[in-house]
């Protein structure tokens, strides 16, 4: 009876803190990281913001572990897509691919878990997430290394130099402004994906059939 109540109060616990981290998360798809703060998120999450600080106590911890959780979403998706590939080369396809639509499924917050100004020092959480992000693609890069797929090169370089590529030509400062024709959409996807398979040393993506259309959520297709 007693280990029944404690795990009654344990999962309402885990429900509430994710029901926060869902408000922030929400907020800073709406309008960026700047959208993230105490009073607003309690009142999405529906909760007193003394709540919020019982599980957060500072808007830091709040942002740093929004990073940290869409960041674990990405890195899962990641590892589903690339494990579902029939070979080494299509699993690094899917794997770059798989970044390339999570980015253009929400920009805004994707530019808030990588560069947008805080107010607040997050700067060891984004590193971290990009180091994961980074290092699933390293891992998809050199297995297909040693199969004999690709050329012997700094896998971990690589797998920097492709995450770069990919978040400033899709969401950085020099990304297009709008890209709400969904043929737009995909089209950048397959674009950034066969550069990423190129600079790697995969001259024949299109013609082997490593880079397939794209499929992007709902919400992307209008404008995320």
């Amino acid at each position: 009876m007693v280990y029944r109540r404690t795990h009654q109060v344990v999962k309402r616990l885990a429900a509430r803190r994710s029901a926060i981290l869902a408000a922030a998360r929400n907020a800073a798809a709406d309008g960026g990281m700047a959208a993230v703060q105490i009073a607003p998120v309690a009142v999405r999450a529906n909760v007193a913001a003394g709540t919020v600080y019982r599980y957060f106590p500072s808007k830091a911890d709040l942002i740093s572990e929004l990073i940290a959780d869409v960041s674990r979403d990405e890195l899962a998706a990641i590892r589903r897509a690339a494990d579902a590939a029939p070979g080494p080369s299509s699993a690094l396809a899917a794997a770059v691919t798989t970044v390339a639509v999570h980015v253009l499924s929400q920009r805004k917050l994707a530019w808030g878990i990588l560069a947008e100004p805080v107010d607040v020092d997050v700067t060891a959480s984004r590193i971290a997430s990009r180091r994961e992000i980074a290092g699933e693609i390293g891992a998809r890069i050199e297995v297909a290394v040693r199969a004999g797929h690709l050329p012997a090169q700094d896998t971990a370089l690589a797998a920097s130099a492709l995450l770069g590529a990919l978040h400033e030509s899709l969401v950085g400062p020099l990304a297009p402004d709008t890209m709400e024709d969904p043929a737009k959409l995909r089209d950048a996807v397959q674009t950034v994906t066969l550069l990423a398979l190129r600079a790697v040393g995969v001259m024949d993506a299109r013609a082997r059939g490593l880079v397939v259309q794209a499929v992007l959520p709902p919400k992307a297709l209008v404008g995320a």
